[in-house]
């Protein structure tokens, strides 16, 4: 599981409030921790990202935040900027003015334009090795296939000319399951585990992106094993004496916990179908299911971002020195 963080290039994807930014920036502040050069990209541009890693307004231009670790947000204008200055050579000081009317007008009428230079951005960046890893705060479980598809789709409809070239390069990254991969986030709860084995399925079917890894977030802990079950089946019987022993709080106490054992259960379940289904899949989709635990925390931000990526270096096995 280490060569997760030997990628080049990791997207990381989920339904919308299974908690995507913080695991992206957790990965993130793993592979920087352990050394590695790291460059974390938010690609919807509404500052989640900068929130969960308690830093101001984060925009095209790369920033350190911390040791090996630098942020991003893309932003499409600054990209098709960047690139007709390198492959167009056509230098461009300030807004590109008409030009990006233009440009808006024909993405529009072209699906797959202005995601092929973000993209493209990220790509450039693998293929000058300006950083060992790059991951991106992708876009939702509904829209990521659109997302990373957008070169396959384009390649697909031009075959030749400099449209062509500019695309299979970047296919060639993309495509490469030892250079990048997805990483999906999911919750134990139906929803969020039906869309996740979903996108699973199709994924390297419409994209030639590989799936990496399932990171199930919020986890619930196991709090009794099967001599303590035993017990706590019994406790009823026992609970006018443990009510007058302790205060009538001893009953709320054994429900919660009675509750939060059936939740863990319910969440077990889920992951359990979605392994079959991943098994089940043509041809099997044998990737790793990893577990990061339910943190209780009321806010995100920081704190709850290094606590996070602490759960996925357990679970990756991986030494790390703590930034706290």
């Amino acid at each position: 599981m280490t060569s997760l963080l030997d990628l080049d290039l990791l997207w990381v994807t989920g339904k919308g409030g299974v908690g995507k930014t913080s695991t992206a920036a957790a990965i993130a502040e793993v592979a920087a921790r352990s050394g590695r050069s790291t460059l974390v990209c938010e690609m919807d541009a509404k500052g989640a990202l900068a929130s969960a890693l308690g830093v101001d307004e984060l925009d095209f231009t790369p920033v350190e935040v911390a040791s090996n670790l630098h942020a991003m947000s893309m932003s499409t204008e600054d990209a098709l900027r960047e690139y007709l200055r390198l492959f167009v050579r056509i230098p461009f000081i300030g807004r590109i003015g008409p030009l990006a009317k233009t440009f808006d007008f024909v993405a529009d009428a072209a699906p797959g334009v202005k995601e092929i230079l973000s993209v493209g951005k990220l790509c450039f960046e693998v293929r000058e090795q300006n950083y060992d890893l790059i991951v991106v705060d992708a876009e939702s479980t509904g829209h990521i296939v659109s997302q990373i598809g957008a070169p396959k789709v384009i390649a697909d409809l031009v075959q030749v000319g400099l449209v062509r070239e500019q695309t299979q390069w970047m296919l060639d990254i993309l495509n490469d399951a030892d250079r990048t991969g997805v990483a999906v986030v999911t919750t134990p709860e139906e929803m969020p585990v039906t869309e996740s084995s979903e996108l699973l399925r199709r994924l390297t079917l419409e994209t030639g992106v590989h799936p990496a890894v399932v990171i199930a977030n919020r986890v619930l802990p196991v709090l009794f094993d099967r001599r303590e079950q035993a017990v706590v089946d019994q406790l009823d019987a026992a609970l006018p004496t443990l009510i007058n022993a302790v205060g009538p709080g001893a009953g709320a106490v054994l429900e919660a916990a009675r509750f939060t054992d059936a939740r863990r259960r319910t969440g077990a379940q889920h992951l359990g179908r979605l392994r079959s289904e991943l098994d089940a899949a043509d041809p099997p989709l044998n990737i790793p299911i990893i577990t990061v635990p339910e943190l209780f925390a009321r806010n995100g931000g920081r704190r709850v971002v290094s606590l996070i990526a602490d759960g996925l270096a357990d679970e990756l096995d991986i030494e790390i020195p703590s930034d706290r």
